[in-house]
């Protein structure tokens, strides 16, 4: 009989998630410069992709739960699939065959991946890569993925990881190893403990006496896990509904790395401030494009937090919490909205918010699954969106001897969540990515194309700011504060030289000083 290992809770959540609408699959799409030799990737995967365990175990239940399983007629041309594309717009029939696939459920009585090499793409090679999120999160399967790539195309084969051994679990260690150990280590994240923090436990144990101090913590968790349950819904938007199960998915052209963090110091804000600030923008011209409503529209994503910690490292699995965000898709002026993102990120660091999603998700993986599924939409039926931003390598790569030219991956929606937002960084550029449910948005490329535009925004109207006129962060921000229409201009204000205002960007919006400072 082949060896089992009892799957977690927290995967095992995951692994019950998958619904006909939203299936719990990663995806993602790999672009070669050239065309990628079959032979060669099938011994690659063969040499560096098979040892790690998990890809070549499946899915078993009994009475107790869900296992791993050695898969004893594992084959891997059942998981490796090659074709080509029909004639006509190569990007336009990669993204019909990415949504297909991402609407097509795995086989159940398989390992829960496959990789499709496609030929023709572009001159060039395409890999679709599907992952069932029950095997690790974002930043694991990123790891994989680089495991199997080189630094020259002329790199000689080498070998994958150590194989990756299944643990045995006495029942001493059950409810410790299944939920204790992995919220306690989501806490130890979310509250930025330092590398002594098990010590901290230790002596907790020993000096009873500062409880209060931790108990302080887990009050805090407790209302965190209060206002997540009484969390009202976003806005009504055409992004929210019931899916039809039908994807859409879109990607936008590579944007330059440094050009976002230059912008980003001179405005005080981080890349994702930035980012998170764009995505916003194009949606409010999409609807607004539509004539929807926009007073006060605000669509709340749920955001993944990485909380591996070191230890974690080379592991597969899921070790991430979820923090919610409302973009204020009602701001029109860019610089406005970009720091009501950047005060809205900075209230949320040092929350309780991924800690508490990561208890849920281990409690409901223990829980039957019509529990789960109640918990679950609850959460899920308070957002409209799922957004997700994961640091790729920043020099090429090159998988079977093809250089890696672009890369993209979209992330599942649970519950009835229908749009999908993964920006991803790769040889200092930065990729959008956006897979919607049909019901939704039949036209994803049409809001993935307003992404780059509205940070041009804000780098057009630092650059024809007036060299003698640039200020700061702080007063730009003040600054522009004290022009919009809903607050007082401030008197001790100095005067400015009339200027012709940027035609890129609101008329309200302030400039900023050259870059500055780091992210």
């Amino acid at each position: 009989m082949s060896k089992r290992e009892r799957i977690s809770p927290v995967d095992t959540a995951w692994l019950r998630m998958d619904r006909p609408t939203n299936l719990m699959m990663i995806v993602g799409i790999m672009m070669f410069d050239g065309a990628m030799d079959y032979g060669r990737l099938r011994r690659t995967l063969e040499a560096r992709l098979l040892p790690y365990r998990r890809f070549r175990q499946k899915v078993v239940h009994d009475a107790t739960g869900a296992w791993w399983e050695d898969d004893a007629d594992f084959d891997l041309d059942g998981h490796l699939h090659h074709a080509a594309l029909p004639a006509g717009d190569h990007k336009v029939e990669l993204q019909k065959m990415a949504a297909e696939l991402m609407s097509t459920p795995l086989d159940p009585n398989r390992p829960l991946w496959s990789f499709h090499l496609v030929d023709r793409y572009d001159g060039g090679s395409a890999l679709v890569v599907r992952i069932h999120h029950c095997i690790a999160d974002g930043i694991a399967l990123i790891g994989v993925m680089l495991s199997l790539t080189d630094l020259s195309p002329d790199a000689p084969d080498r070998p994958g990881p150590p194989l990756e051994m299944a643990r045995e679990d006495g029942p001493d260690s059950f409810f410790w190893n299944r939920v204790f150990e992995p919220v306690t280590q989501g806490m130890i994240t979310a509250i930025n403990f330092s590398t002594q923090a098990w010590l901290k436990y230790f002596e907790l144990m020993t000096h009873p006496g500062q409880l209060l101090d931790y108990s302080r913590q887990g009050a805090g968790m407790a209302a965190e896990l209060a206002n997540l349950l009484i969390m009202p819904a976003d806005s009504p938007t055409r992004f929210k509904g019931k899916p039809g199960g039908t994807k859409a998915v879109a990607w936008s052209e590579p944007m330059p790395l440094d050009e976002i963090k230059a912008v980003g110091r001179a405005l005080g804000c981080s890349v994702n401030d930035l980012l998170l600030s764009s995505v916003a923008g194009a949606m409010r011209v999409y609807l607004e494009e539509r004539g929807d409503a926009l007073d006060g529209v605000e669509v709340r994503a749920m955001v993944p937090v990485n909380m591996r910690s070191k230890a974690d490292e080379g592991k597969l699995g899921n070790r991430f919490g979820l923090v919610t965000l409302l973009l204020p898709v009602y701001m029109e002026n860019p610089f406005e909205r970009v720091f009501e993102v950047r005060r809205r990120m900075e209230e949320l660091k040092g929350s309780y918010q991924p800690v508490v999603a990561l208890g849920v998700l281990a409690a409901t993986g223990m829980a039957p699954k019509f529990v789960q599924d109640i918990a679950l939409d609850i959460l899920a039926n308070k957002a409209s969106a799922v957004m997700t931003n994961v640091p790729g390598p920043q020099q090429p790569l090159y998988l079977a001897g093809t250089r890696l030219a672009q890369q993209m991956f979209w992330v599942p929606q649970s519950g009835d969540i229908g749009v999908g937002v993964s920006i991803l960084s790769y040889d200092g550029r930065v990729q959008f990515g956006l897979v919607t449910d049909r019901h939704f948005v039949t036209d994803p490329e049409n809001i993935v194309s307003r992404f780059q535009p509205e940070f041009e925004k804000l780098l057009y109207a630092l650059l024809l700011e007036p060299w003698e006129e640039l200020r700061s962060p702080e007063e730009i921000e003040l600054g522009l504060k004290a022009e919009l229409p809903s607050a007082p201009r401030q008197a001790e204000r100095k005067p400015r030289k009339p200027r012709k205002k940027p035609a890129a960007a609101p008329a309200q919006a302030e400039a900023a000083p050259p870059p500055s400072s780091t992210d």
